[in-house]
């Protein structure tokens, strides 16, 4: 088996993981001040927080460095009226309505997480070529 867990760096790991447990509805599985482990109800790993300048990872040593230029986290759903609700609830502005993307025919939206990361909410599906 071959999987990629994405961490991104944040400056307040406890603040990230509540704005993505309450927007996306995930748990947390692992935790501390510097490092989160977040998974889907499946204990699947969905993301990973990590915050800057700790442990000299050469890629998260700056908080300067402009984030996630090149990046988007692209999470695919089965309810994404649900956490459209939740983004509402929480009073986080979006960079996009739901609307439909004529690529993968799939209706989405799309906002940035409190550290700046861009988010595309699509409907669940499956690639194909």
């Amino acid at each position: 088996m071959t999987k990629i867990d994405p961490i991104i760096a944040v400056k307040n790991v406890e603040t990230s993981a509540k704005w993505y447990q309450a927007i996306l509805g995930c748990k947390r599985e692992h935790g501390g001040d510097e490092f989160a482990v977040l998974v889907s109800e499946n204990d699947e790993v969905l993301l990973c927080l990590h915050k800057w300048g700790a442990h000299e990872h050469p890629t998260m040593k700056d908080p300067n460095t402009p984030i996630g230029n090149g990046l988007i986290l692209y999470y695919k759903t089965e309810d994404i009226n649900a956490i459209r609700q939740n983004v509402e609830k929480w009073g986080h502005p979006v960079a996009e309505e739901i609307h439909l993307n004529e690529n993968s025919t799939k209706m989405e939206f799309s906002l940035r997480d409190p550290d700046g990361y861009y988010l595309t909410i699509t409907e669940y599906h499956n690639y194909e070529g």
